[in-house]
């Protein structure tokens, strides 16, 4: 249960790992009954976006929602804080049932976090991975390598043009 004396950092990390949670039974579920991609697809971005949406509204109602998933509200382009969820991010992957690579996305813009305004909260959950990422605390940043950068190539774009732009 999403709580609205949460900070919005703990917001963010909660929400995040909650919306994963429910995907993750859902493609459970749906496995089980021999669901067809499409429809896993079609569903999991339905329920994580409903959840997301219904909890901000509960914990945050003053603020405004711009989500992959759901029609663009012109309020955010006024709103001094504006919550950016992608709530299924990998959603082909999460309709193959055997695929880790997926995540639900969660931040939030404020206005006056800056000049031009700031991401003041964000949670990345990797819910196949049972793995939840914030940026409250920072995350310690890596020792220096002295060697040669790896290059992480997406499935969807040869390396040959991964090259040509590295």
């Amino acid at each position: 249960m999403i709580s609205a004396s949460l900070t919005d950092a703990e917001l963010a990390t909660q929400l995040a790992r909650e919306t994963g949670e429910l995907l993750v039974e859902l493609r459970t579920r749906m496995l089980r009954e021999d669901a067809s991609p499409w429809y896993m697809m079609e569903a999991g971005d339905a329920l994580a976006h409903q959840f997301i949406v219904d909890s901000l509204r509960t914990a945050r109602p003053n603020d405004a929602v711009l989500s992959e998933e759901g029609a663009d509200d012109p309020r955010r382009m006024s709103a001094a804080r504006v919550w950016i969820v992608d709530p299924l991010d990998g959603t082909s992957e999460f309709g193959e049932g055997d695929r880790d690579d997926w995540a639900v996305h969660i931040a939030l813009w404020e206005k006056n976090a800056g000049p031009h305004g700031d991401l003041t909260a964000a949670a990345v959950a990797l819910p196949s991975l049972e793995r939840t990422l914030s940026m409250s605390p920072a995350p310690a940043q890596p020792a220096r390598q002295d060697r040669t950068p790896l290059m992480v190539v997406s499935r969807s774009r040869t390396p040959a043009v991964a090259a040509a732009v590295a």
